[in-house]
């Protein structure tokens, strides 16, 4: 049976980009909708245009209120029925409650090795850090931030007069080669984590 992929996303959505590509042939699941908390994100245009559903659900219009907030999100992925859940770029935390409708199918991409810098600037405080590697995670998405069982890592050098920009630029090239892989290994049902050098 093939899995069907929802991707919640924020801005560009170049990894949903990958991960839409990826889903072709023999892989074990296939998009159905792409979600944003964030009405203008570039990322929507770019599902429309590769003939996907692309939902908004603007978080701002309910203020504080979490849980109406995601309340709205599980109502407009519904119809949809995603059997897994990708964070690519997705900006918001999430509370347990939602994490717990999802126990076992969320998967989320972070931008460094985790356990190490969990959280934003994650670039910027691994060269501060004096870190010769720096790197991505997937990870199983728990109630914890940026926790969760590991699937994935990929390791990327940090360089000598690397700033977080030009080492974002190659962590980001990084995560487009390990989300696809963990995804599809993922929805075959094997939890193994996948590592790339």
């Amino acid at each position: 049976m093939t899995a069907r992929v929802g991707i919640l996303i924020s801005g560009g959505g170049s990894n949903m980009v990958t991960l839409v590509r990826s889903m072709t042939g023999t892989h074990p699941a296939r998009p159905c909708v792409v979600v944003s908390n964030n009405p203008e994100a570039g990322g929507l245009i770019r599902a429309r245009d590769m003939g996907l559903p692309a939902v908004a659900v603007d978080h701002r219009a309910y203020g504080k209120d979490r849980a109406a907030f995601e309340a709205a999100l599980a109502e407009a992925l519904a119809p949809f029925e995603a059997d897994i859940l990708c964070l690519a770029g997705f900006m918001r935390v999430l509370t347990a409650g939602f994490v717990g409708d999802w126990r076992g199918r969320m998967l989320n991409i972070h931008p460094s090795l985790l356990p190490k810098y969990r959280g934003l600037d994650t670039h910027a405080r691994a060269i501060e850090a004096g870190d010769t590697q720096a790197g991505c995670t997937v990870h199983e998405v728990t109630p914890a931030l940026d926790d969760g069982p590991i699937l994935g890592q990929a390791r990327v050098p940090v360089l000598p007069g690397d700033t977080a920009e030009t080492l974002a630029a190659r962590v980001l090239q990084a995560e487009h080669r390990l989300y696809p892989a963990v995804l599809r290994r993922f929805a075959a049902g094997d939890r193994r984590p996948v590592l790339l050098g």
